[in-house]
């Protein structure tokens, strides 16, 4: 019984592995564009990120969601390492229902922000998303709300970037609350990466090292 609940589970981790399915990552790679978890893998120290939440699946039942649950809810989060330091990540998964933000999956950025600011770690958000999921209607944008309170919370306590891919909508405000943010808009486009994006890899590790230094000041 116990062998066939671990097959179960790791099945269901391999299906959630890969995101919207092989034909979307087939399209995101035709794109020239990396799929979510391929940006984590490239960013963070190898072997270093541990994923929460994992098979969290939206709990909506209209407007023909109930038929289409992927496991994520399109947002891998976690925490890893960049050159051996803590740092809290989330990374939207455009192949699930185009990255768009869901109650779940706002429930889950929300998670790691808050363990970033508890332990004053770096936080770091790649976003990937045609932002708030319609058909969630106000329980989408109640996540986008609770987002930006924790960014206020987290002011001054826990350094944020949030680098965008493509579409970001109403996600690219959420920078312009961060003490600290970056886009990948501000690096040369003389890249031979196979994702443009990927320019700004080492800018972001940069990043990461010059201000986990810096003198940032605990939460009254």
């Amino acid at each position: 019984m116990a062998d066939q609940r671990f097959a179960t589970l790791r099945r269901l981790q391999e299906e959630a592995k890969l995101g919207g399915g092989q034909e979307r990552i087939d399209r995101q790679h035709e794109r020239g564009r990396l799929t979510a978890r391929e940006r984590l893998h490239l960013l963070l120290d190898e072997g270093s990120f541990q994923e929460l939440d994992m098979l969290v699946t939206h709990q909506a039942t209209e407007f023909g969601l109930e038929k289409r649950k992927y496991l994520g809810d399109g947002v891998v989060t976690g925490y890893g390492a960049i050159d051996g330091r803590l740092v809290y990540i989330y990374s939207q998964d455009f192949t699930v229902l185009g990255g768009s933000l869901g109650e779940a999956h706002a429930a889950k950025i929300c998670k790691v922000m808050d363990l970033a600011l508890k332990n004053g770690a770096p936080l770091i958000g790649l976003n990937d998303s045609g932002g708030a999921r319609i058909q969630e209607g106000v329980f989408a944008l109640g996540g986008y709300a609770e987002i930006f309170l924790r960014n206020t919370l987290a002011s001054g306590s826990s350094p944020r970037s949030r680098p965008s891919w493509g579409p970001a909508l109403v996600a690219q405000c959420t920078p312009q609350r961060s003490p600290i943010s970056s886009s990948w808009s501000a690096i040369p486009a003389t890249c031979s990466s196979p994702d443009p994006t990927w320019c700004g890899r080492p800018c972001t590790r940069r990043w990461i090292s010059r201000n986990w230094e810096a003198p940032w000041p605990t939460a009254a």
